[in-house]
């Protein structure tokens, strides 16, 4: 998975999957979902990223089971 913000555009791109994107979905005005030939989630955009998400404050946390 690969994490990208874009200060220039503020827009926030995450993928999940390095394929091919065979459907691409806007889920409203500002945010795009990305789609493989079997309906998986490649990747998300995210444009107004600082006013819809804590971008400044992001962490990652792996978390496994017991």
């Amino acid at each position: 998975m690969k994490i990208k913000y874009f200060e220039d555009t503020d827009t926030l791109y995450i993928e999940f999957r390095q394929t091919a994107v065979r459907e691409t979905k806007d889920l409203d005005e500002d945010t795009i979902l990305d789609l493989d030939q079997d309906g998986n989630i490649c990747a998300i955009t995210v444009e107004h990223a600082r006013d819809r998400t804590q971008i400044p404050s992001f962490s990652c946390e792996l978390v496994t089971g017991l």
